[in-house]
């Protein structure tokens, strides 16, 4: 009796172990499965604004650094060159303030599940007393659009700052650290959209 109540017990535990990596594999894969187009047009201090579907070939600082943090969480992120052609077509998906309709229509081409979209902005502040340096602030503001149901899923927003001497390496590293913070943000508030 007592042999079959412990078999019992490893049999729970092994079914619960297994149960446990099943689930844990299902979320992984739904989770890879997703794919992002970030749209995040981005201005450096005393820089244009700039956007990779308006005529620049790679990602922005912001786009690269939030990219790196969806790509680590197993998530899809639709690259430049992926849509260049259809981008070189159709003059709607190449203006650096695109729309959220034209941003759609660009997404659902790709069958994007996904879009981020929004404005990243660098800009100085007053030198730091008995310093050469300058106070760098970055500011992003987002939409996390679902392209299924054209559903904003949420707005996000981060700001960080960076001092630094030059300030264009300052409004990068100030435009890096905000981004991080916001791939965190997104992450989350997908969990919160896929736990519903």
């Amino acid at each position: 009796m007592i042999k079959n109540i412990k078999r019992l017990v490893i049999l729970c535990i092994w079914g619960a172990v297994i149960g446990g990596l099943f689930v844990r594999e299902l979320k992984a894969q739904k989770e890879e499965n997703l794919s992002f187009l970030l749209l995040i047009s981005e201005q450096n201090i005393e820089g244009p604004q700039r956007a990779w579907w308006a005529s620049e070939v790679d990602l922005s600082t912001v786009e690269a650094k939030i990219a790196q943090v969806l790509i680590e969480n197993n998530y899809k992120v639709i690259e430049p060159q992926e849509l260049r052609d259809t981008i070189s077509k159709e003059k709607a998906f190449s203006l650096v303030n695109i729309s959220e309709e034209s941003a759609i229509g660009l997404a659902k081409l790709k069958e994007v599940d996904y879009i981020i979209l929004g404005k990243a902005i660098a800009s100085a502040g007053d030198r730091i007393p008995a310093s050469r340096m300058r106070a760098c602030f970055a500011n992003i503001t987002v939409k996390l659009i679902r392209v299924k149901d054209k559903k904003i899923i949420s707005y996000l927003d981060s700001t960080a700052s960076s001092p630094h001497t030059d300030l264009i390496t300052g409004g990068k590293l100030a435009l890096s650290k905000a981004a991080q913070d916001l791939g965190l943000k997104i992450i989350n508030a997908l969990e919160e959209v896929e736990n519903e």
